[in-house]
């Protein structure tokens, strides 16, 4: 683990140069470039909400806002387009840098950091058109907001943590790539981003809970758009697990290296 930290420090500018060289190629051929990373999402939320906010945004007590539904939708695809990015990145991330993996001598320790660097970088940026979408429609997140950082924080060592995990096992079981994406579709619609819980009857609420990605939307949704807290109970819980399964996810990524780049 120290040595893959002080790996990581080393190759910290080649970390960077790596990210910004990946963001520019993927934009550089179109005309609106890094506007896409925010026209996708956003052309997203505009859709649920023009079908169905008629129908939930009666449904979301405590906002005072013509627009609760939006801004609702919006918070909620902010955090989970974080976490099903990350993983997605992460599924595919060895295989796709196969080649570099056997011909470049690097610590492969920062290829995912790459990806998370990435990813996080498209989601500031959404986050930033969100807040401006927020501020024309009268919405003006309160002090809460200061807990978004810690959240994304704790977003990402989930969804990276799961992410290598799945990453390292697709190299010998390529069907997990397949089967992932269609896990993560219906995740979503498990996971309170276009509807709210008060929606279902109390006594099958607490089954929300089995989803790790349902604290961490509830409190992005939390603190833009309620003005709460986030529920530290249950967030604290999805850092310990998080830990772990960060843990497990560098003991696989160090010994099925060199039998990855074999199999590659």
């Amino acid at each position: 683990m120290e040595q893959m930290i002080k790996a990581a420090w080393r190759y910290r500018y080649f970390i960077l140069s790596s990210i910004k060289n990946e963001l520019r190629v993927r934009f550089i051929r179109s005309k609106l470039g890094g506007l896409w990373m925010i026209i996708h999402p956003l052309s997203q939320v505009l859709i649920f909400a023009l079908i169905l906010s008629n129908v939930l945004s009666a449904k979301l007590p405590g906002i005072n806002n013509k627009y609760a539904y939006a801004l609702y939708l919006m918070a909620g695809t902010l955090g989970w387009s974080l976490f099903a990015e990350t993983i997605s990145r992460c599924l595919t991330l060895f295989i796709d840098n196969g080649n570099l993996m056997k011909k470049m001598a690097f610590p492969r320790i920062c290829l995912p950091l790459i990806a998370a660097g990435s990813t996080t970088v498209n989601n500031l940026l959404l986050m930033v058109a969100i807040f401006m979408v927020f501020a024309a429609l009268g919405h003006i997140p309160d002090v809460h907001v200061l807990w978004l950082p810690v959240l994304i924080a704790i977003n990402l060592l989930l969804s990276l943590g799961l992410g290598l995990v799945l990453g390292v096992l697709n190299v010998f079981m390529r069907d997990l790539g397949q089967v992932i994406p269609v896990i993560l579709q219906i995740t979503f619609w498990l996971t309170p981003v276009v509807y709210n819980v008060t929606m279902f009857p109390e006594n099958v609420r607490h089954l929300f809970n089995l989803n790790p990605i349902y604290p961490i939307v509830k409190s992005y949704q939390n603190v833009l758009v309620f003005g709460v807290e986030p529920e530290w109970g249950p967030l604290l819980a999805i850092v310990a697990a998080s830990c772990l399964l960060m843990l497990l996810a560098l003991v696989m990524f160090r010994k099925a290296g060199p039998e990855m780049v074999d199999v590659l």
